[in-house]
């Protein structure tokens, strides 16, 4: 969609932003590392960035699972710890996978008593673009 609006002269391919919250925020995270080149600013609210690290930190580690190994992998009535091999899954879907081709600018916004996405995402996340410098 953002291609085409680009392609249509309808938005200037040197003004495109993305911004979103939560989930939106991993969205945005993963555009924004996937399409280095088509975004170029970033804001986002209590992004999950690293689903590996968020699952037993989170009220919703059902999400996590879900979210990355696909239905019918987690057992609503039964939390368990992942893997090791979940874990390393759930790192390649998270967004902080693809951070080293990340160029945009990134305005994080965090809640410290957010329950879903715990302040410790946005944190993890800004440390890494930094030690990118």
């Amino acid at each position: 969609a953002t291609r085409a609006v680009i392609d249509a002269g309808i938005a200037d391919p040197d003004r495109v932003g993305i911004c979103g919250g939560s989930h939106g925020g991993f969205l945005a995270g993963h555009c924004i590392g996937q399409y280095p080149d088509l975004f170029k600013v970033a804001a986002m609210r209590n992004p999950c960035t690293n689903i590996a690290t968020m699952v037993t930190a989170t009220d919703i580690p059902d999400w996590c699972y879900v979210e990355s190994l696909g239905s019918g992998r987690y057992n609503f009535s039964d939390f368990r710890a992942p893997s090791k091999e979940e874990l390393g899954i759930m790192w390649d879907k998270s967004p902080i996978a693809h951070l080293a081709h990340v160029k945009a600018p990134t305005l994080m916004a965090l809640g410290m008593k957010d329950r879903r996405v715990p302040p410790s995402q946005g944190i993890e996340y800004y440390h890494a673009l930094r030690a990118k410098e």
